[in-house]
């Protein structure tokens, strides 16, 4: 298994602070960021994964705030209480957030088993070249009167 390094990850930027601030305030729920095998493509494909095992599709909310892909987790109400004599599977809610780079999109998210999987992809960016005139001389003083030629 090998870590990536802040500077390798285009998708997010800024991504290591927020990694470091949210562990110091709690971890959970915890996840995994994968980069994904293109087979040919030209645009980079990541996978952000987080265990929220007791979680149902209608407890998680995923989506995208000025710039930042938000994920939240609130479980509803249980209607009969129970009574345990052990808990150790966490039932709170949780808020976590990745700041994307520019041209990130989120393709989608599945939840499977207890992990929530969502896709991200940078498109790649096609370099633009545009030449443009210098104005000088007559067209320029007929710009500065208020007149075009």
């Amino acid at each position: 298994m090998s870590r990536v390094s802040g500077l390798s990850r285009p998708f997010l930027l800024g991504f290591s602070a927020v990694e470091r601030a949210q562990s110091l305030t709690t971890g959970y729920p915890p996840h995994n960021i994968e980069r994904l095998r293109n087979h040919g493509g030209e645009d980079e494909i990541l996978r952000i994964v987080l265990a929220v095992a007791g979680f149902a599709e209608d407890d998680l909310e995923v989506a995208t705030e000025e710039g930042q892909l938000v994920i939240r987790g609130r479980q509803k109400e249980e209607e009969a209480p129970r009574t345990y004599l052990h808990r150790g599977i966490a039932a709170r809610q949780f808020q976590k957030t990745f700041l994307l780079a520019e041209g990130v999109e989120i393709l989608g998210a599945d939840l499977k088993d207890g992990l929530l999987s969502i896709d991200l992809v940078r498109r790649e960016a096609k370099p633009s070249v545009r030449k443009i005139a210098i104005a000088g001389g007559p067209r320029l003083a007929a710009v500065k009167q208020g007149g075009a030629s």
